[in-house]
C-alpha cells in the first residue's frame, strides 16, 4: 500500500477545525417548523446524536431514532415524551447488514415518506481483531457501509418523497476532521481481513472510514442531486461526551488526546448537522462539506475526486448486493 501524507492544507485545515472556530452565528432556534416532516436519525440514543433527536422534536417532526440499545432508546424517547414532535425507536446495528436491512423494512411499514436522513451513528478505534458479522472491518462497516446499505434501502421512498411534495429531502453524513490527517492512500482492502489491514493502526482505520464518509456523500449528491435529493456532508468539531470513546484502551484515548486538542460541548457539535437537515440556506448546498459551525468548507482534496468516490460506491454496490443475493439463496436454496 503507498502513502498519501497530508499536505500543508490540509494540515492547516485540521487544526482550523480543531481549534479556531469561531463563534457560531447559526443556533437550534433558527430551525424551521418541522410539522408534517419525517427524519430517520441513527445513532440517536447518545451523544449529538440524543440531542438531534430532541431538536427536531421540539420543531414537531416525526423523528425516528435508529440505534443498537434499545433501552437506551426507549429511555430518551421517555425522557422527550412532553415535546411536540413523535419519537419512535427502531433497532438498528450498522454493523450487520441484516440488521440494517430489518430496519429499513420495519420503517417502510410505518411510512411512506421520508423528508431526512441523518446518518450520525458512528463508532471510534475499536480493536483491530472486530470485524462485522459480514467479516468487514468494524470501523468501516458502522461508519461508512452500513449508512450506504441503509440509504440505498431508503432512496426510493426519499426520491419519491422529493418529487411528490416537489421539495428537496436531505441525506446529511456525519464525517469528521479525520479525514485531513490520513496517511495512507484511501485502499478498498483496508476494509477486510488482509494485509493492507493488518499494516494499519486502528486510527488508520477511523480516518479511512471517516474519508469514507465524505466520499459517499459526495457521490449521492452526484447521482441524485438532480433528483431532489440534497446531500451534504460535514465535521460536527471534536465533541465532548459523544460516547465514541467507550471502545478505547489507554494507548488509544493517548493517541486521540493528542489530535482532539479542543473538546466542544454537545449542544455545538449539533449545529452542523441541524443545519445541513433543516435549514432553508441549505437548499443549494448538494455535495458541499461543512465544517464548524455551519460554514462551508475545504474537504480534503483527494475526497473529492470523483474516481475515488465512484470506485467505493459501486465496490460497496457490489458489497451488499452479495449480501441481498445470499439472502435469497438462503429462503431458495433449491434454485
Amino acid at each position: 500500500m503507498s502513502y498519501d501524507f497530508p499536505s500543508l492544507s490540509d494540515i492547516f485545515s485540521f487544526f482550523e477545525q480543531a481549534l479556531f472556530i469561531p463563534k457560531p452565528t447559526w443556533s437550534i432556534d433558527k430551525m424551521p417548523d418541522m410539522t408534517g416532516k419525517v427524519v430517520i436519525v441513527t445513532g440517536g440514543s447518545a451523544g449529538i446524536g440524543k440531542i438531534t433527536v430532541k431538536a427536531l422534536l421540539e420543531k414537531n417532526a416525526t423523528v425516528y431514532l435508529a440505534a443498537r440499545n434499545e433501552k437506551k432508546s426507549l429511555d430518551v424517547l421517555e425522557e422527550y415524551a412532553s415535546l411536540p414532535g413523535k419519537g419512535i425507536f427502531i433497532n438498528l446495528d450498522l454493523a450487520d447488514l441484516h440488521s440494517v436491512k430489518t430496519a429499513a423494512q420495519e420503517f417502510l411499514r410505518k411510512e411512506t415518506k421520508l423528508h431526512v436522513l441523518i446518518n450520525n451513528g458512528g463508532i471510534m478505534m475499536t480493536a483491530k481483531d472486530q470485524f462485522s458479522p459480514q467479516g468487514y472491518d468494524l470501523q468501516f462497516a458502522t461508519n461508512v457501509l452500513g449508512h450506504f446499505y441503509l440509504t440505498k434501502l431508503l432512496l426510493p421512498t426519499l426520491l419519491s418523497t422529493a418529487q411528490q411534495n416537489q421539495e428537496k429531502v436531505r441525506v446529511i453524513t456525519v464525517g469528521s476532521c479525520a479525514q485531513y490527517i490520513m496517511k495512507y492512500k484511501f485502499d478498498l482492502r483496508s476494509f477486510k481481513d488482509t494485509p493492507v489491514r493488518n499494516k494499519q493502526s486502528s486510527m488508520d482505520l477511523y480516518c479511512q472510514s471517516k474519508f469514507g464518509n465524505i466520499l459517499f456523500a459526495n457521490e449521492l449528491a452526484h447521482r441524485y442531486g438532480e433528483k431532489g435529493l440534497i446531500s451534504i456532508s460535514l465535521n460536527p468539531g471534536n465533541i465532548k461526551n459523544t460516547g465514541l470513546k467507550q471502545h478505547m484502551n489507554g494507548l488509544s484515548l493517548t493517541s486521540l488526546s493528542f489530535w482532539m486538542l479542543q473538546l466542544y460541548e454537545p449542544e455545538l457539535g449539533v449545529l452542523n448537522q441541524l443545519y445541513a437537515g433543516t435549514s432553508p440556506e441549505c437548499e443549494n448546498m448538494n455535495g458541499k462539506y461543512l465544517k464548524p459551525w455551519c460554514q462551508e468548507g475545504m474537504m480534503r482534496p483527494s475526497a473529492s475526486d470523483p474516481k475515488t468516490a465512484e470506485q467505493l460506491w459501486k465496490w460497496m454496490e457490489e458489497e451488499v448486493d452479495r449480501f441481498e443475493r445470499s439472502l435469497n439463496f438462503s429462503k431458495n436454496p433449491g434454485l
